[in-house]
């Protein structure tokens, strides 16, 4: 056979495997560190689980919130409602669908297998991947809601197993017991599998996912299994084995570009993918790639028209592992060719392109906001107001940008970098702090203010919510480097307020803001409740600490984990009775938009005095947030019109 000809493509199941010499050296394929996604399947391999699709219960209902399976069930029958012919065991779209072609399993109603396996521990269970194919479409906006909410709570989950799993292997260094230190990715994988929160694992689902956007950055590859995006921990090909498909042929669903080929070409919307097979474990091509496994899954996803989720992983500074994957969208393959690599050696070769009319790709966007980290005036020549709207106070300056109109309203403000308490506040409390001139330990005055252990990990990412936080602060001895002053160092990040037609004024970040970080303080005048009287009268904005969600709950809930997990209500704060005004003095949070699906929470914290019924309000990321995306706030109560509060319309 030549290989350097095109193979016809309806004839490459019957082309026997590439001929290799005795001159060719077979590495030695070692795993890598992370665990295999699926247990090997036990022969002979099992048909097509007989799934009964039925109406699943409204998205706003507890039996719907708390298991995404039967929200898919009512989604899959959307999707069979118009298959309209049959190949083989599978069905196929019509053509007049533009997501057409896609295979589709058809379950034998006659047959029935059980689709769990016991898991590592004890008698808990998990359930293996389907093979079943589906496409979900015409989502109302009440189902985007849901889903992107459910995927939210999944990813804080595991961020939050993570940074548990961590810290409790940091206490065991603290206490001198010898143990194997382990990836906490790993550990939150485990844990969520064996509790069966891993998602998307009843449908294989071609095209988007349910409540993943384009642009949603993941900093582990593990992350990607438990959502569903891609569910290989290793291989860069995810793809339903022949074995486990219907009609006998593997279909691809993602792939992760990342460069780990010398012969890819990555053009953004034109990706030149080259298959996987014949590396050894230093990344170099010894041998032949051949026509199986991933590899002939893409070329029988070709035929069939099937598109692929693109997801791009890369090196990234600052990131907790290193690197980052950004979810780029979907692309379809049009072509493949068997070819000569660089090495020498025969590669198969996918060019992908990328299917219009999707959003800008995340990798684009996280370029381009590098970019004007940098150079801001030269990418964006027209719309900068200031590039610092706070004049100097901030550690980092703040960009104000606007394109839509002459509004430069946030330029007329005092700027405040900290909350303005009554002097009262500060001549109240114990004046104590603690005596760790070194450096603050877990049996230190202010870590037992805080029930025993310490609010933030040693990068400064919160454990879980509280009601409070107890920082160290003028009264104690720690050097400004103490783990225990993350909020008091102010803003980390290049925040951007911006106007839009959309949503009036909003905040984004030219940064990665990864889940657990500090954002910034929520800063305002502080008004006792009769001064609050007076300005309201006046017509002055005032926001009401109160009213603000308390979804500091959420972060660091282990309750589906861990049976015994309750919610901590130590420090108690009293009710937060008072008001600020931001009608004339505010910072950059006081522009953030209001949003039931926040990706930012409020914090009480305390450092500069010890009143409990003032706290300081400070913003903490609840997930990973992407660079350009607007950052959003659950303010209890916000504008009915607009959906944000008043100050930002």
């Amino acid at each position: 056979m030549d290989y350097n000809s095109m193979i016809p493509f309806q004839d490459l199941n019957l082309y026997p495997d590439p001929p290799t010499t005795s001159t060719f050296i077979t590495p030695k394929i070692e795993p890598k560190l992370e665990p295999l996604d699926e247990p090997p399947p036990p022969p002979p391999p099992p048909p097509p689980p007989s799934l009964h699709l039925s109406d699943a219960a409204s998205p706003g209902h507890s039996s719907a919130e708390a298991d995404i399976y039967s929200e898919f069930c009512r989604l899959s029958e959307l999707f069979r409602s118009t298959i309209a012919q049959k190949h083989g065991d599978a069905a196929i779209l019509p053509d007049s669908d533009p997501d057409s072609r896609a295979i589709v399993p058809v379950p034998d109603p006659e047959t029935q297998v059980s689709n769990v396996v016991l898991a590592p521990r004890g008698s808990r269970k998990y359930q293996t991947r389907s093979s079943e194919l589906v496409r979900v479409t015409d989502l109302k906006p009440e189902d985007d809601r849901y889903f992107r909410d459910l995927i939210r709570k999944t990813r804080m989950l595991f961020d939050s197993l993570r940074v548990f799993s961590i810290a409790e292997d940091e206490k065991q260094m603290d206490m001198m017991v010898p143990h194997r230190k382990t990836r906490g990715d790993l550990k939150a994988s485990a844990f969520m599998r064996q509790s069966g929160l891993w998602l998307n694992r009843d449908k294989r689902i071609v095209g988007d996912i349910p409540g993943i956007s384009i642009g949603d950055v993941f900093f582990f590859r593990m992350e990607l299994c438990v959502v569903g995006l891609h569910g290989q921990a290793q291989a860069g090909i995810d793809y339903v084995p022949a074995s486990h498909s219907s009609n006998g042929e593997p279909i691809a669903t993602s792939i992760i570009v990342s460069g780990g080929y010398e012969d890819d070409e990555d053009a953004g919307d034109v990706i030149v993918y080259t298959g996987h097979g014949g590396q050894d474990k230093n990344n170099r091509q010894v041998m032949h790639q051949k026509l199986e496994c991933g590899n002939l899954a893409l070329e029988r996803s070709m035929h069939y028209g099937i598109e692929v989720r693109v997801i791009r992983g890369f090196k990234y500074e600052g990131s907790v592992s290193g690197k980052v994957y950004v979810y780029d969208g979907l692309y379809r393959i049009i072509e493949t060719w068997f070819d000569v690599g660089k090495s020498g050696f025969g590669v198969f070769k996918f060019k992908l392109v990328r299917i219009e009319n999707q959003v800008e790709m995340g990798s684009a966007v996280m370029k381009l906001a590098q970019s004007l980290k940098i150079r801001p005036l030269e990418v964006r020549p027209k719309g900068y107001v200031t590039l610092d709207l706070s004049r100097k106070k901030e550690n980092i300056p703040v960009f104000f940008f606007n394109d839509i109109d002459g509004d430069h309203d946030p330029l007329y403000h005092e700027y405040l970098i900290s909350t303005i308490f009554p002097p009262y506040v500060y001549n109240s409390g114990s004046t104590t702090g603690c005596e760790c001139v070194g450096g603050c330990l877990n049996d230190c005055f202010c870590a037992m203010r805080n029930g025993g252990e310490f609010a933030y990990d040693v990068h400064g990412n919160i454990l879980r919510g509280k009601p409070l936080i107890f920082e160290c602060g003028p009264h104690c001895r720690c050097p400004p480097t103490c783990r225990n002053r993350v909020t008091q160092k102010g803003v980390r990040h290049r925040f951007e307020v911006f106007r839009s037609r959309e949503t009036g004024w909003g905040v984004r970040s030219l940064n990665l803001i990864q889940a657990g970080s500090f954002i910034c303080e929520y800063a305002g005048v502080v008004l006792t409740r009769e001064q609050a009287q007076i300005f309201t009268m006046n017509g002055d904005n005032l926001i009401y600490p109160s009213r603000f969600s308390e979804r500091w709950k959420e972060w660091g809930d282990l309750s589906q984990i861990f049976s015994d997990y309750v919610c901590p209500s130590y420090p108690s704060v009293p009710p937060l009775d008072f008001a600020m005004d931001v009608s004339r003095m505010r910072n950059v949070a006081c522009y953030m938009s209001h949003s039931s699906i926040p990706n930012v929470f409020v914090q009480l914290v305390l450092y500069d005095h010890n009143n409990l019924s003032f706290p300081h309000l400070m913003l903490f990321a609840m997930e990973n947030i992407p660079p350009m995306r607007e950052l959003s706030l659950d303010y209890g109560v916000a504008d009915e019109w607009m959906g944000k509060m008043a100050i930002c319309n």
